[in-house]
């Protein structure tokens, strides 16, 4: 295909091009380009694009740190939006997000924080909220996904880049989703469990809400592969405990009592603590075998007891990181988005539990982990706990 006049004029000046030089050849004001180049509003996408087009044929790379210092304000403002709840996963998904902003500071981002309590709850009200500023792109956690599905198409037609961290808004146009592919994290957890139990066993799924995309298919993998990598397995049943602690442990409890011959629970949110509680309640701590979600320090005193036989860590902190990454990048070099960007999950065990991020700190220099029997506070009825074993 061969060039435009103005890509081969370009090519021929290269050295001494900068934006008045592309908007000469462009046929457009500096403005323009500037606009082009940096991802806002007011550009056509045709304009865009050949702007772009020349900007990359003759080596142009925008020096944003000096841009910034000379108009003295944000070149660009990204709208944080996830929840405060389930603050062990969430905390550190935050602190990603955040210390990555931080490298991008001199260049001009600013970070627009603005959580909601829950997830699922009241995250359409504030998506409306952030995409009435003058944020350029917006990090969400979908747990309410068929009501943001078409606030994310508005966001996107507007040039505001929608980045699902954590979990997904299928059928949606938002730019991408940076997590641990749910669907391989549940086949992952069930083969985990098949090498755990025996053959023929039944086994149940403790699981958040199952409309919420990462929450399901972790379920469906898992509910998939199961009975494939363990003979004669049976998945008994998928339970919602809905981000909710006492709700998880009531119904864990019942879940038990109904199905005595159950051998072994996956519990596919970070609320796994009312599922010890409740293992603990009904003298089956270290019986049945669990298979968790991520990693926090609370849950160092279950590993140690071995209630908690394994956890597939998502990397909350990395997910953070990654998706200011992409799109700082985007808005900055105009390198493309990824449609996914699916992170490796890794396997926790007790034998190198103190090796990530959220425990490392814990190993003290016998190599026994501290403090040890110690076990968390909880929100569950207290009734239950005293009517249960000691184990």
């Amino acid at each position: 295909m061969k060039s435009s006049p103005q890509i081969h004029e370009a090519e021929t000046h290269k050295k001494k091009m900068g934006i008045p030089e592309i908007a000469q050849l462009a046929k457009v004001s500096i403005g323009t380009v500037d606009r082009a180049l940096h991802a806002r509003k007011g550009v056509s996408e045709r304009t865009r694009k050949r702007v772009l087009e020349i900007a990359r044929h003759t080596g142009y790379t925008p020096n944003l740190a000096a841009r910034t210092l000379s108009v003295g304000h944000a070149n660009f403002r990204i709208g944080v939006t996830i929840p405060r709840e389930a603050h062990f996963f969430y905390d550190q998904l935050r602190n990603g997000i955040l210390d990555e902003s931080r490298r991008f500071e001199s260049m001009g981002l600013e970070v627009d924080y603005r959580p909601v309590d829950k997830l699922g709850v009241g995250e359409c009200e504030r998506f409306k909220e952030m995409l009435g500023t003058d944020v350029r792109a917006m990090i969400i956690t979908p747990g309410e996904p068929d009501c943001l599905k078409p606030l994310i198409d508005e966001a996107e037609k507007k040039n505001v880049h929608v980045i699902c961290v954590a979990s997904d808004a299928p059928g949606s146009s938002r730019s991408t989703v940076v997590c641990v592919d749910p669907d391989l994290g549940g086949r992952l957890a069930a083969e985990l469990m098949a090498r755990f139990v025996a053959p023929g066993a039944r086994t149940a799924v403790i699981t958040g809400m199952l409309h919420t995309e990462d929450h399901r298919k972790k379920a469906e993998g898992f509910c998939t592969m199961f009975p494939q990598y363990c003979e004669g397995g049976v998945v008994a049943d998928v339970i919602e405990g809905h981000q909710d602690e006492e709700e998880a442990f009531e119904k864990c409890v019942n879940l038990l009592a109904r199905c005595p011959d159950i051998t072994g629970l996956y519990v596919n949110t970070g609320i796994c603590l009312p599922v010890c509680y409740a293992l603990k309640a009904s003298g089956l701590a270290g019986k049945i075998r669990l298979v968790t979600t991520d990693l926090f320090k609370e849950m160092v005193p279950f590993f140690e007891k071995q209630t908690i036989h394994a956890s597939i860590y998502q990397r909350p902190y990395i997910q953070g990181q990654t998706a200011i990454r992409l799109i700082t990048e985007h808005l900055i070099h105009g390198r493309p988005i990824p449609v996914t960007h699916y992170l490796n999950p890794s396997i926790v065990m007790r034998s190198n539990l103190y090796l990530f991020r959220e425990t490392r700190h814990l190993r003290p220099l016998s190599g026994q982990f501290a403090p040890v029997g110690t076990e968390p506070a909880l929100a569950v009825p207290v009734v239950g706990l005293q009517q249960g074993s000691k184990n």
